[in-house]
Parts: structure tokens; C-alpha cells; sequence
């Protein structure tokens, strides 16, 4: 078994290669499930093992980094011999949590985290130092957090819940946010100054103004703008202003 959680654990890297609207990454759960269920009574020629290899290509969804939770949850309960209602209904209650919970942890934590220092170490250092940095903590995170979640479904099985709703889980889900406004609060300063060097006191009124407008549209007028929508706006007008 330990061959097969290696395996999977690899597996779980290529689980988003076969994203679709209808089954989301269902079919990559199966992909990552399957040398988990080899060992089922029967072998893979026997029935056990292919009704559960299509009970784990169902539909789910949930965070990339955390889904080995589930796969390795619910290749456990395959195991155990719990009944397909049961193995369902647990399918069912993960999804929403490892999303919510992913989200939260990663996309708003971790990763705005890792860009700010690799923002910091750019300007400081040099360019390739900040990219490097940036990959190596957000990988630390990656892969650590894909090591930590298969291994702990697989020992949790039906109490899988244990380790999600966990006090370590808690800690991160607290200090996440509060971490990437801290690091994102002190790079954009730094990148900031760093792009402005060389420029006219002509120059850095405008990039003053822009900012100014984008503060005032993102907080009071238009909440539901958006930085990469204000960006691309900038640099439309940007365009439509050289080409007048």
C-alpha cells in the first residue's frame, strides 16, 4: 500500500488535466484514487475494484492542494467495506469544505504571501532572486499541504472531518489572511518606489492620479471593479491616448 500512496501522491500533481464542467475533477479523483484500489479483494479484474473506480469518477470539486483528503478518504472507506450510500454522502460533504477552506488558506494566504516576499527580494536583490524565492515558498506550501492531505485521509477514512475541522487547520485559516495583507502591505511600497526610479516629477503625477482613481473606484464607486479590470482599462486608455 505504500507503493500505491506514493503513486497516487504523484498522481494528485496531473489531477486538474482532466477538468470538465460536467464531472470538474472527478475523473482526476479517479485517476488518483486508482492505485489506491488496486488492493481491494479481487484485484483489478474483480468487481470490487471497478464499482469503485467509477464511484470516485463522479462528479467533485474542491481545492487542488487539499483534495487528497478525499482521495485518500474515500479509497479508505473502499476499503473498509462501507456501503456506496455512505461513501456518497461523505463524498458529498467534502466537496464544499476543501473548496472553502482551500480558498481561504491558499489563493488569499499563502500565495499573495510568497508573490509579496518574491516582490520584496526582487526589488532588493535582483529579479531572478525574487522568482526563485517565490517559487520555492509557494511549492513549500504546495506540495507540503498535497503530502499532509493524502496521508491524513487515508488515515482518517470516515472521520476524515477530524483533520479538516483540526487545530492546525484552525491556525492556518487564521493567520492566513492577516499574513498576506501584512506581506502584500509592505512589497507594494517597495515594487512601487522600485518602478518609479528615473521618473519626471511629471511622470510620477500621473502614476499618483491613477492610483488615486483606482483607490477611490475600488473602495467607494464600483466595489466590484477589480485590479486586473482597472489594469486592463488603464492600459486600454493607455493605448487609445498614444494612438490620438
Amino acid at each position: 500500500m505504500k507503493r500505491g500512496i506514493v503513486i497516487s501522491w504523484f498522481r494528485l500533481l496531473l489531477i486538474q488535466a482532466s477538468w470538465s464542467y460536467s464531472r470538474m475533477i472527478g475523473v482526476g479523483v479517479a485517476f488518483s484514487s486508482e492505485p489506491l484500489l488496486r488492493d481491494l479483494p479481487g484485484g483489478v479484474q474483480g468487481q470490487r475494484y471497478r464499482k469503485a473506480l467509477v464511484r470516485s469518477a463522479s462528479y467533485f470539486n474542491g481545492h487542488p492542494y487539499l483534495i487528497g483528503l478525499a482521495v485518500g478518504a474515500l479509497a479508505r472507506t473502499e476499503h473498509e467495506g462501507v456501503p456506496p450510500e455512505q461513501i456518497g454522502r461523505l463524498r458529498s460533504a467534502l466537496a464544499g469544505p476543501l473548496g472553502s477552506v482551500g480558498d481561504k488558506m491558499v489563493w488569499t494566504g499563502t500565495l499573495p504571501s510568497a508573490s509579496a516576499v518574491g516582490l520584496v527580494l526582487a526589488v532588493t536583490l535582483s529579479p531572478m532572486v525574487g522568482v526563485v524565492g517565490f517559487l520555492v515558498l509557494h511549492n513549500i506550501v504546495n506540495i507540503g499541504l498535497r503530502v499532509w492531505a493524502l496521508s491524513a485521509g487515508w488515515r482518517g477514512g470516515m472521520q476524515v472531518a477530524k483533520f479538516l475541522g483540526g487545530a492546525a487547520i484552525k491556525l492556518c485559516l487564521k493567520v492566513a489572511g492577516p499574513m498576506a495583507a501584512c506581506a502584500v502591505g509592505l512589497a507594494l511600497p517597495l515594487a512601487g518606489a522600485w518602478l518609479a526610479r528615473g521618473l519626471d516629477m511629471k511622470a510620477l503625477l500621473g502614476v499618483g492620479i491613477v492610483a488615486t482613481v483606482g483607490i477611490v473606484f475600488a473602495r467607494s464607486l464600483w466595489p466590484t471593479l477589480g485590479g486586473l479590470r482597472f489594469g486592463l482599462g488603464g492600459v486600454a486608455l493607455a493605448v487609445l491616448a498614444g494612438w490620438l
